[in-house]
């Protein structure tokens, strides 16, 4: 079965809407070179959101609503350098929209400092679903029966083909890389900076690093949670289509040069640390088997080989999970914390009281037995936002490099954060 994808979608109206992501330079060389402007700078606060808002079905707009306090509490902090949104802005219960996008997009124009987004699976890898608005394959026809509304019309865009829904994200919210919405910060977008070797890189605008005054050097990278990395087949066919098969190849060879071309970055500026932000739990089996996560182990393994060679401090911040938690994956027994329900203090995952979270979403007290692949890297620590459900969070997160601060629920090396509920309603 073949899914055709549309691609290379333009809506001139769109364009014309602010452009919020931050991206790209105009080098075509992804080359190291150092950072002559970067002036010293011992400090640097930012925030980290992910997985909002979200409903329980299409029509529950709650924290849609909420959505704007939300964003007014993040602006009252005075000091944030940035925003970064980890992905999945709805739900999986919810439909894939070209209205809902744009919905988001005018929401997010409300914020008044620089925002960093990276795509979550919820917004076009998943979106062939059909409890998101896509469809399901009909093993007797062989053909796609789309979910429709009440006069036959489809619910989502371009029927929930995932790629067709990849462009709509990108004519949005990277439609300019470059240009920054209220700010001048610039990032360097794989869009731009590629290997010609390479060339169907130059559709990831969606990846973007760029240095901080105060040394740290930020990366982000579309890995979509929950599929095995965008395996399981479209529509729930039998296999892949050559088409899906294409883009996650091509998808994830890209990520695997950005990572490296994200660290070759951070040693040639000599970057006090580097912090990488994704959608994807690599380590949490979402209610299947461990067999389910064998498509992210390539970026594990470059996560940490990068991180052993940089031989900084190196810190993940992903969603997808929606807990609350901040520990080492890659050390075995490396201290673990989750909380133990919706904006709860995190306590320790061996905690009796952590059983309900841990359950819940089938990670072990040590998220290092899902991915067990001999990893010994102590310099890493990964922190998964809380998202989903109320109360709504954001992190609010400083570096340092001054301090080195013990690994905790809350800190690490030159990190310390805390997690903020703001009252939306």
């Amino acid at each position: 079965m073949e899914i055709k994808a549309m691609r290379h979608i333009t809506h001139p109206a769109l364009l014309a809407l602010p452009l919020l992501i931050l991206a790209g330079c105009n080098s075509s060389s992804d080359t190291p070179t150092a950072t002559s402007t970067v002036t010293p700078q011992t400090k640097t606060v930012f925030s980290v959101i992910g997985d909002t808002p979200y409903g329980t079905s299409p029509t529950d707009v709650a924290q849609l609503n909420a959505n704007p306090a939300f964003i007014e509490a993040i602006n009252k902090e005075s000091n944030l350098s940035f925003v970064a949104h980890v992905g999945d802005t709805h739900s999986g219960k919810q439909y894939c929209t070209q209205n809902y996008n744009v919905t988001i997009l005018n929401q997010w124009a409300g914020f008044k400092i620089p925002l960093i987004y990276t795509p979550g699976d919820n917004e076009w890898a998943d979106c062939h679903k059909a409890k998101e608005g896509g469809g399901t394959y009909n093993a007797t026809t062989g053909a796609i029966d789309y979910v429709v509304d009440g006069s036959g019309n489809l619910v989502d865009y371009a029927g929930g083909d995932p790629l067709a829904n990849l462009d709509l994200i990108r004519s949005l919210y990277f439609s300019n890389p470059g240009k920054a919405f209220g700010s001048t910060l610039t990032v360097h977008s794989q869009a731009l900076e590629f290997d010609k070797a390479n060339p169907t890189d130059n559709a990831m605008v969606e990846n973007v690093w760029w240095m901080d005054p105060a040394g740290v050097l930020f990366v982000t990278v579309n890995i979509p949670g929950g599929s095995n990395n965008g395996t399981d087949p479209w529509y729930g066919a039998p296999t892949m289509s050559p088409t899906q098969a294409q883009n996650v190849a091509n998808r994830s060879a890209a990520v695997l040069r950005w990572l490296d071309t994200a660290f070759a970055q951070a040693k040639a500026n000599n970057a006090k640390s580097v912090v990488i932000f994704t959608q994807a739990d690599m380590w949490d089996n979402d209610g299947a088997t461990p067999a389910h996560l064998t498509q992210y182990k390539q970026y594990i393994d470059k996560m940490a080989a990068n991180s052993l060679s940089f031989g900084k401090p190196v810190l993940l911040f992903l969603g997808d999970s929606h807990i609350y938690r901040s520990d080492n994956p890659l050390v075995k027994g490396a201290p673990c914390f989750i909380e133990p329900a919706p904006g709860a203090i995190a306590i320790a995952c061996t905690d009796s009281a952590a059983s309900n979270s841990l359950t819940k979403y089938k990670n072990p007290t040590d998220p290092y037995l899902n991915q067990p692949n001999g990893y010994n890297v102590p310099n890493f620590h990964r922190v998964v936002v809380h998202g989903e459900t109320v109360p709504v969070e954001y992190l609010k997160v400083t570096f340092d490099s001054s301090v080195n601060l013990p690994t905790t629920a809350s800190s690490f090396g030159p990190f310390s954060w805390t997690r903020v509920n703001p009252k939306v309603n």
